[in-house]
C-alpha cells in the first residue's frame, strides 16, 4: 500500500508539472493583476504589473499610478475616463483602449483611464475625487442600470465592492476576499486553469472581468433606492465636470432620470453583435472604436 501512495503521489507530481508547462507554454490562462485598497478606500491595482490575455496575442500593463493601460505624456488638458471592466479592458491591447482612440479625436487633450473590474456607480464617484488632485476638466464615467443597482447595499450587499446603503445613509467600503488563496491561485497557472473549469467562487463577485447582459429595467423596480443614491450623489459631489456614458445595454428611462440631476448623458446607440466578441459581451476593439465615435461627437457638443 506504501509502493503504491509513493507511485501515485509521484504521478501526480509529474502531472502537476507537466500541466503547468502546458498552459504556461500555450498561454491557456489569462494574468490578473493584484489589487491594493488605498487609504481613502479606493480598490486599484499594485502598480507596475504586466501580464498576458489568453485569449489574445497582447500584454496588458498596469501603470505606475495603479490602473489599467499606459498613461498619458502630460496631466496638461485631461480628461478621465472611469469605469468597470469595459474600461479597464485586459482583453484588448492598449491601442484599442478608449483613451487611445479619443487622443486621435482630440489631439490636444489627454485622457487617463481609471477603470477596474466590479466597479460600482457610487465608486465611479469616489474614483472621480481619488483622481480630482490632477485637476481634470471631465470626467467620463462609464456605465449602465446594474452598475447602479450594485451600488445600493440594502438591495444586495456585496462585501467585496464599495456600495452605500441609502437607508442609512453611509458607505459601505469593500474589502478584498482571500487575497492570500488568489495569490497562490493566480500563480499556480495549472490551478487556475482547473479552477476556470470548475470554479469554487471565493466571493459573489469574482476578480475575472465579467460580460455585460444586463438589460433588466432595474429603474423601475428599486426607483426608491435610485433616487435616494442619486439624491445623495447629488449632494455630495460636482456635478458639471461629469459625463455619464450609458452602455448601450442601458435604459432609456434611466438616461432621463440622470439627465433630470444635471448630469450630461451619452446613451450610446445599440449594436450588433460586431461589437463584441464571439465568447464574451466585451467589446472587441471595434466596438471600442465605435463607442469612441459616439462619444467623441459629444464632447465636441461641449466645445473641446
Amino acid at each position: 500500500m506504501l509502493k503504491l501512495f509513493k507511485v501515485l503521489t509521484l504521478y501526480a507530481i509529474y502531472g502537476l508539472i507537466v500541466g503547468e508547462i502546458i498552459v504556461r507554454v500555450f498561454g491557456l490562462t489569462s494574468d490578473i493583476p493584484q489589487r491594493t485598497i488605498t487609504s481613502d478606500h479606493i480598490q486599484k491595482y499594485i502598480p507596475n504589473q504586466s501580464g498576458g490575455w489568453s485569449d489574445g496575442d497582447h500584454e496588458w500593463q498596469v501603470n505606475e499610478r495603479g490602473w489599467a493601460g499606459p498613461l498619458p505624456d502630460s496631466f496638461d488638458n485631461l480628461i478621465t475616463i472611469v469605469g468597470d471592466s469595459f474600461i479597464e479592458n485586459l482583453m484588448n491591447p492598449d491601442e484599442c483602449h478608449q483613451s487611445y482612440f479619443l487622443k486621435q479625436n482630440f489631439p490636444k487633450q489627454n485622457f487617463l483611464e481609471a477603470a477596474r473590474s466590479g466597479v460600482t456607480f457610487i465608486e465611479s464617484f469616489e474614483i472621480t475625487k481619488h483622481l480630482d488632485s490632477l485637476q481634470p476638466k471631465y470626467h467620463i464615467i462609464c456605465l449602465n442600470d446594474y452598475n447602479i443597482k450594485e451600488s445600493i447595499s440594502n438591495i444586495e450587499a456585496q462585501s467585496d465592492i464599495t456600495q452605500f446603503n441609502t437607508e442609512k445613509q453611509e458607505f459601505v467600503y469593500g474589502k478584498m476576499k482571500a487575497p492570500f488563496a488568489k495569490k497562490i491561485l493566480y500563480s499556480w497557472k495549472f490551478m487556475y486553469y482547473l479552477y476556470n473549469r470548475f470554479p469554487i467562487n471565493f466571493n459573489k463577485t469574482d476578480d475575472v472581468p465579467k460580460v455585460d447582459t444586463y438589460a433588466i429595467p432595474y429603474l423601475e423596480q428599486y426607483n426608491k433606492e435610485f433616487r435616494s443614491l442619486l439624491d445623495y450623489v447629488a449632494a455630495n459631489y460636482t456635478i458639471e465636470d461629469k459625463i455619464l456614458v450609458l452602455k448601450p445595454t442601458a435604459t432609456k428611462e434611466l438616461a432621463a432620470l440622470l439627465e433630470s440631476y444635471g448630469f450630461k448623458v451619452v446613451l450610446l446607440e445599440d449594436h450588433g453583435e460586431d461589437w463584441t466578441f464571439g465568447y464574451d459581451a466585451h467589446w472587441n476593439c471595434y466596438g471600442h472604436e465605435e463607442a469612441s465615435k459616439q462619444i467623441t461627437q459629444a464632447l465636441k457638443s461641449l466645445n473641446l
